[in-house]
């Protein structure tokens, strides 16, 4: 019997019912549509490395000596001689030996703009016949002026066979012809360009040198055949099979996809929470406006744990039919996504589709939808038989102290939460954020009934002077049940909650970078690349032999065996960069000679060095040498936290390139940057920056990062929006009686409608309020949890934070436009006869 009463209920309350799936819908779409998307491009790269280099028995390299970290631009291994080459053929089992070349090549298109300037690899390579590539028309490569390139970047850039296509290197940009178009498989954007092996090598590494080498097999398996190839090999290099070699390029890119997959799946999970209070608000209304039927069904002889599952059985339904819905809806998202990642011009591999994002998708939806709708159910099962007598019945409102109580302890741990993830204590600071953020939320959610009725009383005062008695009686709605006005307002809270911290940290980075650059910039102009790639010293050169340039350094960064450990370092010409950086010396001088080290305070205090220590070092071409600590200089962001001496860095680095360039001239203007322009007209992707040039730089780099996680959380803003819709076309029909009152006592249905969506404002403004209020303290909770790493002003953006409070009235205000509608269209006879 209890099944028929469940599923007549979900029939009969369709609509209710279709809008809390919606919720369930979008959280799930983003979980499945992560999952499909990683999954897919899985498959996509196992199929690639299937085939790419599936003849490879061995592969030859230089061994790491300095671990890289995340920085791909260098090279951590020293390249390989090609004079190897000759003693590997004579190797028995070996054939096909290859050296490979590759590096940083970009094509620039006819529009003057470089091809996919940021995002996928643009690689450069040495065209060899019989590799992983072949040519789809024309022919390779095979003089120093001429190029084949990839058919997809070709397209783009508006190039076809024989015309001269401009190359831009990490060196100055070359025009060469293009003689032939590689044909490729997808590649997510990735463009290959191919020179001849000389050319490769005198523009991408070094004359003479490979990359690495790689060779087949004949006999001899790939374990044999490594073990003697490596006993061929001079110091320096080392031998792989190519299985080893196929794994590491899958275990790089899985670990890149691992990290998206965790990325969109928390923004997924954050939808999922807002969900949940959407469900649980329309649930607990549903119940109180079903509370005569509940008591029926409790007279007639059905038990309260019949009563919780007829209850919970509607959940599931819903839960149900919002995964499913969701986990087509997620399809769709994974499609998108994949275009995305291919450059907007779609994926010819299709979209994957295994168990996990199934299974996934109904667990997730089914569980949160169950866990949401549990508390209303057990309220439905403590309806008393009697209560199916009375024609005011109304579950009763307990006191809040329990909530407050509750609220309290919930925020209070969710605080010491956040403190200890932000100290990085336990290791897993992440979760540690992650679950600290949710215990506020939840905190806050219990203890907000506490402080709505104030709140609202004062953003609703002006209501009855304004809009009359419907503002006086929109406000009164409003107030009449806080547990049902919070648990929407909450919804809304969230998202707006890290939207605002998110906000909050970006403007204190952009105000704390401002104040770095005004302190510790004495530069007239830097050069810098736009792409984000390091570029050849040669540009610098070219800076430097510009009239009324006084002084220009190149500034590198790369990474030494510090102290036994892999650590960061700077090196340019310590005097131009002194002046540049404006350092301040706190002990020692400048003085660096060839084995000098300049550290700064914190570093010293952290390592115990003071001046005249000495340091031992490993750099990456593998020689050691003792280094002494000749000053220490107060913190500074341009220089680093650790300088060599441009002589010492340039002696251990085979291709040195540089991260910045440092200019002083003699009489900074428009004719001094014209000038400095026109010397780097061979080297498109750079720019020359003044102090405000450079703050406008971070600035639209945060502004960027700050869009990409609003986009994200625009998701859950959304459920929130659609749970003031479902609020407000429940408290409609709850109210329906009272509105066909109002209407007969000379309301107009004007006037109602304006009830309505006045009441949805400051529901909203109130969820807004409270959720800018936590991002706020958020944000200076991480602000000041990261002073030490840079972020040393706290900068609030007042004006955003009160567009976001408008932002939230105009949600209100569309919220409520068709419950306000259907309100209006009420039969005023009936509504007053509605039970």
């Amino acid at each position: 019997m209890m099944a028929r009463v469940t599923l007549r209920n979900l029939t009969a309350h369709k609509l209710r019912l279709l809008l809390t799936a919606v919720s369930v819908v979008l959280g799930v779409a983003m979980i499945a549509g992560t999952l499909i998307f990683t999954d897919s491009m899985s498959k996509q790269f196992d199929d690639l490395f299937a085939t790419f280099g599936k003849n490879v028995a061995v592969d030859v390299r230089g061994k790491k000596v300095v671990e890289a970290g995340n920085d791909q631009q260098v090279s951590s291994r020293p390249p390989v001689p090609a004079s190897v080459l000759d003693g590997l053929r004579k190797v028995d089992g070996v054939r096909d030996v290859i050296g490979n070349v590759s590096g940083y090549a970009a094509v620039i298109g006819k529009n003057g703009k470089t091809v996919a300037t940021q995002g996928p690899p643009q690689l450069g390579m040495n065209w060899v016949s019989g590799g992983d590539y072949t040519i789809r028309s024309g022919r390779a490569p095979s003089a120093p002026g001429e190029v084949a390139i990839d058919e997809t970047t070709m397209k783009k850039a508006g190039y076809t066979l024989g015309q001269r296509a401009r190359i831009l290197l990490q060196g100055p940009t070359r025009a060469m012809t293009v003689v032939g178009s590689i044909k490729t498989p997808d590649m997510m954007g990735t463009t290959i360009t191919a020179f001849d092996t000389a050319t490769a090598q005198r523009l991408l590494l070094e004359p003479g040198y490979f990359s690495d080498v790689q060779m087949g097999r004949t006999g001899a398996s790939e374990t044999v055949l490594r073990d003697r190839v490596a006993r061929t090999l001079p110091g320096g290099l080392e031998a792989i099979t190519g299985a080893k070699l196929r794994a590491e390029l899958k275990t790089d890119i899985q670990g890149f996809l691992s990290f998206f997959r965790t990325l969109l799946l928390v923004f997924g999970f954050i939808a999922v929470f807002v969900g949940a209070f959407i469900i649980f608000n329309t649930f607990s209304m549903l119940v109180a406006q079903r509370t005569r039927e509940l008591a029926l069904l409790r007279a007639i002889g059905a038990s309260r744990r019949q009563v919780t599952r007829a209850v919970l059985g509607e959940a599931l339904g819903v839960g149900l039919i919002g995964s499913t819905m969701g986990l087509v809806a997620g399809a769709g998202l994974a499609m998108a996504l994949q275009a995305l990642a291919g450059g907007g011009s779609g994926s010819s591999a299709g979209l994957t589709f295994t168990l996990t994002p199934v299974i996934w998708s109904y667990a997730v939806g089914i569980a949160v939808t169950l866990v949401a709708a549990y508390l209303p159910a057990r309220r439905a099962a403590k309806i008393p038989p009697v209560a199916a007598m009375r024609d005011d019945v109304a579950l009763p409102q307990r006191s809040l102290r329990i909530r407050i109580v509750t609220g309290s302890v919930l925020t209070g741990i969710g605080a010491v939460a956040l403190v200890l993830g932000l100290a990085g204590v336990g290791g897993r600071p992440l979760i540690l954020l992650g679950a600290g953020a949710g215990m506020v939320f939840l905190g806050v959610a219990m203890l907000a009934p506490a402080i709505s009725r104030p709140v609202i009383r004062l953003l609703g005062w002006a209501y009855p002077r304004l809009f009359g008695t419907p503002g006086r009686l929109a406000r009164e709605n409003a107030l009449r049940n806080p547990r049902r006005t919070t648990a929407t307002a909450s919804a809304l809270m969230i998202g707006l909650a890290l939207v605002s911290a998110i906000n909050v940290v970006s403007s204190s980075a952009i105000a704390s970078i401002g104040r770095s650059v005004d302190q510790q910039f004495g530069a007239d102009y830097i050069v810098m690349s736009e792409t984000q790639n390091r570029f050849s010293p040669e540009a610098i050169k070219a800076v430097g032999g510009t009239p009324g340039v006084e002084q220009a350094t190149a500034l590198y960064s790369g990474k030494v065996n510090l102290g036994g450990k892999p650590t960061d370092v700077q090196s340019a010409d310590i005097a131009v960069l002194a002046s540049g950086a404006r350092l301040k010396m706190l002990a020692g001088s400048t003085a660096l000679g060839t084995d000098g080290l300049l550290v700064d305070e914190s570093t010293a205090k952290s390592s115990r060095w003071t001046v005249g220590s000495t340091v031992p070092v490993q750099f990456a071409d593998g020689a050691r040498q003792s280094l002494r600590v000749a000053g220490i200089y107060a913190t500074n962001e341009l220089a680093g936290a650790r300088v060599l001496s441009e002589h010492t860095y340039l002696a251990h680095t085979a291709t040195p390139l540089a991260v910045m360039g440092i200019v002083q001239v003699k009489t900074p203007g428009p004719a001094a940057r014209q000038a400095l322009e026109q010397a780097l007209r061979d080297f498109p992707n750079l720019k020359v920056q003044d102090r405000s040039d450079l703050k406008k730089s971070f600035q639209k780099q945060l502004d960027q990062i700050v869009v990409f996680f609003t986009i994200m959380l625009a998701m859950s803003i959304i459920i929130a929006a659609v749970g003031v819709i479902n609020t407000l076309a429940l408290s409609v029909i709850e109210r329906t009686r009272e509105i066909g009152l109002l209407r007969a006592v000379g309301t107009s249905r004007r006037q109602v409608r304006r009830m309505i969506r006045l009441e949805s404002v400051v529901i909203a403004v109130f969820g807004a309020l409270l959720g800018i209020t936590i991002g706020v303290c958020f944000g200076a909770a991480i602000q000041n949890g990261l002073r030490d790493n840079g972020l040393k002003v706290l900068d609030i953006p007042v004006g955003t934070l009160a567009m976001y409070v408008l932002v939230g009235g105009l949600i209100g205000m569309l919220a409520a436009l068709w419950p306000a509608w259907r309100a209006g269209r009420m039969d005023v006879l009936k509504a007053i006869a509605a039970e």
